[in-house]
């Protein structure tokens, strides 16, 4: 450690102890627990904490909602075997639209990792120690939203978390309509 490195909790150079007090000029004999239970400095206050690629994040279900209405399937039905039994043709079902739909999930998906992979690089910058972990996002963006303002809250309390709640919404608005789909769907299915 140099001397223009401020006083701190920071890794035990000896390694016996997850953290030793740095004083500014030397290491004390204060010691504390490892540096993943250090608490995370505050970030200025005219640092800001909302990203542009976060605010892609919460909105980025939208983009769906419309290639999701793309997909009518008309489900239609074919008499198979002795007993002239129905059953769903599956050509009827598992249209281009439907194909079209399943590739664009795909899309959606991988850009709500990039999307999280680079308001995570944003926030490092920022000065954020230890920002929510963005391969979260691979679970769900929703996942990443909420453990990213989880530590956002600890090192600049009080700041507004407007994508956080923008991006809730979304998804519930996006449970409501594929509810609704689903209904539909399932009214067709029902002869």
């Amino acid at each position: 450690m140099s001397s223009t490195t401020p006083p701190g909790w920071y890794p035990d150079p000896s390694g016996r102890h997850g953290t030793r007090w740095w004083d500014g000029a030397g290491w004390t004999e204060h010691v504390g627990p490892p540096t993943s239970q250090v608490p995370r400095p505050r970030i200025p206050d005219e640092t800001p904490t909302a990203t542009v690629f976060v605010w892609l994040l919460a909105l980025l279900p939208l983009v769906s909602l419309p290639v999701a209405f793309l997909y009518q399937p008309h489900i239609q039905y074919e008499v198979v075997g002795p007993g002239g039994y129905r059953t769903v043709d599956p050509r009827s079902v598992y249209t281009a639209g439907y194909f079209l739909l399943q590739g664009f999930s795909v899309l959606v998906y991988a850009a709500g990792v990039v999307l999280a992979f680079l308001d995570h690089r944003v926030l490092r910058r920022r000065g954020v120690v230890r920002p929510f972990p963005w391969p979260w996002a691979f679970l769900s963006p929703i996942v990443y939203l909420i453990g990213r303002y989880v530590v956002v809250r600890k090192v600049a309390p009080g700041r507004p978390m407007w994508p956080l709640w923008v991006g809730i919404a979304v998804v519930a608005i996006g449970f409501v309509v594929g509810i609704g789909r689903a209904v539909v769907l399932f009214q067709q299915l029902v002869p």
